[in-house]
C-alpha cells in the first residue's frame, strides 16, 4: 500500500495580505515540502471571522461544524480535520494574537471538542510576526488551543517569532528566519515519526 501524503494547513490571521506573518509561514513551509509534506496557507485577509456566539449548538449536533454561517470558519475546520499538523498565525496585536485567529481559534476549538476531540494527537505550532514587543505573549495564546486541543506541540531553536513591522521587513530578520526553517524541520521529523 502507497504511503499516505502527509499534510499541513496554516492559517494566518494577518490583515495584510502576503505580509510578514504568510512570510513566515512560508519558511516554515518550504522545510516541510523539502520533504514532501503538503502545504496550505489560508489567508484570513479581507474575509471577516466572527467570534463564538456560545450557543453550544455544537454540542447538540456533533455534526463537526459550526452553527454560525456565513463565513469560512467551517471550511477552515474542515481543513483542520483533514490535516496532520495545524499552524496558528499572527501579528502581535496590542501584545496579543489578532481578534481574527482567535475568533477563528474559539470556534474551532469548540467545534472539536463537542466532536470527541477531533485535533487530538495531530500537531500544532504557533507563528507570530511582531515590531517589537508583545509577541511572546501573542504565541503563547495561539498555543493555547494546541494545549487545550490535545494537540502535540512543535518547537523550533527559539520561539516562532519573526521581526518586522513593515510589509516583507520580516525578511530581513534572519534569525526569526533560521527559526522557522527549523520548525519546518522539526514538524516534518514529527509528522515523519507519528506517521511512519
Amino acid at each position: 500500500m502507497p504511503k499516505r501524503t502527509l499534510k499541513v494547513v496554516a492559517f494566518s490571521g494577518s490583515a495584510r495580505q502576503d505580509g510578514n506573518t504568510a512570510i513566515l509561514v512560508r519558511t516554515v513551509f518550504a522545510e516541510l515540502e523539502k520533504e514532501g509534506v503538503r502545504t496550505e496557507l489560508v489567508q484570513l485577509a479581507g474575509r471577516p471571522v466572527r467570534g463564538c456566539s456560545a450557543c453550544a449548538k455544537c454540542f447538540e449536533n456533533k455534526d463537526r461544524r459550526c452553527s454560525v454561517a456565513g463565513d469560512l470558519v467551517n471550511d477552515c475546520i474542515a481543513k483542520m480535520a483533514d490535516a496532520d499538523a495545524v499552524i496558528m498565525a499572527s501579528p502581535t496585536y496590542f501584545a496579543d494574537a489578532s481578534p481574527e485567529i482567535m475568533a477563528l481559534i474559539g470556534r474551532a476549538g469548540m467545534v472539536a471538542r463537542a466532536n470527541g476531540h477531533m485535533f487530538r494527537r495531530k500537531a500544532g505550532a504557533a507563528v507570530v510576526a511582531v515590531r517589537r514587543g508583545g509577541a511572546v505573549h501573542a504565541f503563547d495564546s495561539l498555543n493555547h488551543f494546541f494545549t487545550i486541543s490535545q494537540m502535540i506541540i512543535v518547537g523550533s531553536s527559539y520561539w516562532n517569532i519573526g521581526v518586522g513591522r513593515e510589509k516583507g521587513e520580516v525578511a530581513k530578520d534572519e534569525e526569526g528566519l533560521q527559526t522557522m526553517a527549523t520548525l519546518g524541520q522539526n514538524m516534518a521529523w514529527l509528522l515523519k515519526k507519528l506517521h511512519g
